[in-house]
């Protein structure tokens, strides 16, 4: 699938076809023709829609969970049109009798196989994982690190669960607070700093970002326990005594090699520097 971002970060191309595109609910919603009109030979992709929705009856029903009227940038300006995000995209990609589709629809099948193997044997899940980062070209340490990470924020996600912590929102509350007292900038701040927008902050972490993380993490686990925090308020104390531990080892860090292990570099940076070497 020959696929590029253009530069205003609004477009996708495939297969030399625009599909616009617009960042919504921190997720990327995409133009439904557009999509329609790339993977069949239709000329008209809203008739194409309605007679779609025609034949598959419970797609139908779904439609408007699905699909979202957004404004998109157009060459006649800012205009409303059917969009849908990714999920959505691949419920519309099955209805699509199109030979175009066929490619998507058997990467579908094979993902939905590799996710009821992993369900049986989770371990097939850590080595998928461990080939994606390498294929992305991180070096084997590094996975490593990452690796090891997912287990320390998997330990202490479950200890929240357990104490009455049980929203996403009061989760980001205090993986904030572990952050502000290890690195004194939040993850959002911090993916600031690195010129990051949706992507995962810590894919684009140093090593030593990764171990401070993991040590603000597993400090703060370990104290949660050992205090028996239970509900929000607790484990926001126990969530910044944990980053405090984490805080303090990297700040003596910092004394003993006048370098700071904050830092504005990230994985999308290195990479660019790589190509324009090579």
């Amino acid at each position: 699938m020959n696929k590029k971002m253009m530069s205003d970060n609004q477009i996708v191309v495939f297969k030399d076809h625009k599909i616009r595109r617009v960042f919504h609910e921190n997720a990327w919603w995409f133009v439904i023709t557009d999509v329609i009109t790339t993977l069949t030979d239709t000329t008209n992709a809203s008739d194409y829609v309605k007679k779609m929705r025609g034949r598959d009856k419970e797609l139908s029903k779904r439609w408007d969970q699905m699909a979202n009227r957004l404004l998109v940038e157009t060459s006649g300006g800012s205009q409303k049109l059917n969009c849908a995000n990714t999920e959505g995209l691949f419920r519309i990609i099955q209805s699509i009798p199109s030979p175009k589709a066929e490619p998507f629809k058997q990467w579908l099948a094979k993902v939905g196989y590799e996710r009821v193997q992993e369900i049986e044997d989770p371990e097939l899940a850590s080595q998928r994982v461990r080939e994606i980062y390498k294929a992305k070209g991180y070096d084997n340490a590094w996975i490593e690190k990452r690796m090891r990470g997912i287990q320390v924020r998997g330990e202490l996600t479950e200890e929240w669960n357990k104490r009455d912590v049980g929203s996403s929102q009061e989760y980001a509350i205090l993986t904030a607070e572990i952050s502000k007292a290890t690195f004194g900038i939040t993850p959002t701040e911090y993916k600031n700093l690195k010129g990051l927008a949706r992507e995962n902050l810590r894919d684009h972490m140093t090593d030593l970002e990764l171990i401070f993380t993991m040590l603000g993490e597993a400090s703060t686990t370990e104290i949660t326990r050992t205090d028996n925090a239970q509900g929000f308020v607790e484990n926001c104390a126990a969530a910044r005594a944990g980053g405090e531990v984490a805080g303090n080892a990297r700040l003596d860090l910092e004394k003993r090699t006048r370098e700071k292990v904050t830092t504005s570099k990230n994985y999308l940076g290195l990479m660019e520097k790589q190509i324009e070497e090579e």
